[in-house]
């Protein structure tokens, strides 16, 4: 039996991509089934359309599924993603996030493990404020985040946010050793979602 994480991210130029699919990838490693999804993109055409990255990247991923709340009733934990936006989470996750109000009050999300990964342009530029404003919505949830911490020597590595994944976008596609803290934390989420499940753990 395997337990189910929803990898669920929004990206506009593709750095928070690459973090998605290194979580999916380190949640795949450890056995769980999972489903990597983008949520639905807001900005109008003409931002998009001035940015070449931009409009690269959606194109580019058109094929990958949009989120829906099913994905969030399905999975047995979650992995956000978001760039950073001022220091907060980008209004096209927040504003997925706010359609989950029922799924809430159900008790949906209740004792779930869920982590979060971001990016910004600098490495100073809203990384863990993002992050925290995100693991806030899990609070509230009742949800058990599960952050890296300095648990593995590919955190350090990284750059050490204990808090989760980031990625100084301006220094252009994430390195190896950051898609390697992704994997890992994908890879840490599955394997705390098995204990909360009393599902045997190497």
């Amino acid at each position: 039996m395997s337990v189910k994480v929803a990898v669920i991210y929004y990206s506009a130029t593709g750095s928070v991509h690459h973090l998605a699919q290194a979580v999916a990838e380190g949640a795949e490693k450890a056995g769980a089934e999972v489903r990597l999804r983008r949520v639905t993109e807001l900005a109008p055409e003409a931002a998009i359309d001035g940015n070449p990255a931009w409009r690269a990247h959606v194109e580019a991923t058109a094929d990958i599924e949009t989120a829906t709340l099913d994905d969030l009733e399905w999975a047995d934990a979650y992995a956000f993603g978001s760039p950073t936006r001022y220091g907060n989470v980008a209004a096209q996750l927040k504003q997925f996030i706010d359609t989950t109000g029922g799924l809430w009050a159900a008790g949906a999300f209740a004792d779930k493990p869920a982590t979060a990964f971001t990016s910004a342009h600098n490495v100073h530029g809203g990384n863990e404020s993002t992050l925290l404003a995100l693991y806030n919505t899990f609070h509230h949830w009742g949800s058990v985040i599960v952050s890296p911490g300095f648990t593995d020597a590919s955190v350090y590595a990284a750059g050490g946010n204990p808090y989760g994944t980031s990625h100084p976008g301006g220094n252009g596609a994430p390195d190896e050793n950051t898609l390697q803290a992704a994997r890992y934390q994908g890879e840490r989420l599955t394997k705390i979602a098995k204990r909360l499940k009393g599902l045997a753990t190497d």
